[in-house]
């Protein structure tokens, strides 16, 4: 069991430009996520750092990556502003993470896109919505413990057939939900 977690309002968050802005998703996820003093967590994709520091602040020791500087550059500085201590680096999703973690959170970058330029990179999820989870999936060995499990941030403009699929071999459980104007974003935990 693990001591869920809730939205801080009194946690501040700066958001510098081409960084990801904290939004209804990064909500949910925090309000659907548990974890317990001391687990080792990942956060992939950490752009502000908002789910992190949440992390942190419940005791977890985290390590943040995230494929843009500047977003390592942003999270470094809220962990700051925000009193706790987070390892943060550069990293495309698994490229500089060592380790075995308890919990790897990512934020899924989600939005089917045909063609990607650095603008869309922070919500782009390739054409079918569902290139950051092929990838999440494909490195995740030897990067969780052995009852580790990975939570992510769906939603319903994804290829789902193309996700089922790819997710069959996993145990899949929904800790969250949230229907929105013209989608609905799921919190899923994925254990091997």
């Amino acid at each position: 069991m693990y001591h869920m977690m809730f939205f801080d309002p009194e946690i501040s968050i700066k958001v510098f430009p081409g960084v990801y802005e904290p939004d209804e998703d990064s909500i949910l996820l925090i309000e659907s996520l548990g974890v317990n003093p001391g687990d080792n967590v990942l956060e992939i994709g950490c752009g502000s750092g908002i789910v992190a520091i949440h992390c942190a602040k419940a005791g977890a020791n985290v390590t943040a990556v995230d494929i843009n500087p500047m977003a390592v550059e942003n999270t470094i500085v809220n962990a700051e502003d925000n009193g706790v201590e987070l390892i943060v680096r550069v990293s495309d999703v698994y490229e500089n993470v060592h380790g075995a973690f308890d919990l790897i959170v990512f934020n899924l970058p989600y939005i089917p896109v045909e063609e990607e330029g650095a603008a869309e990179a922070a919500w782009s999820g390739g054409e079918d919505g569902l290139e950051p989870l092929r990838k999440l999936l494909d490195g995740v060995d030897g990067h969780l413990t052995a009852d580790g499990r990975l939570v992510v941030v769906t939603c319903s403009l994804m290829a789902h057939g193309k996700m089922e699929e790819m997710l069959e071999s996993y145990e899949v459980r929904k800790l969250g939900s949230k229907p929105l104007f013209f989608e609905r974003l799921d919190v899923l935990e994925i254990r091997p």
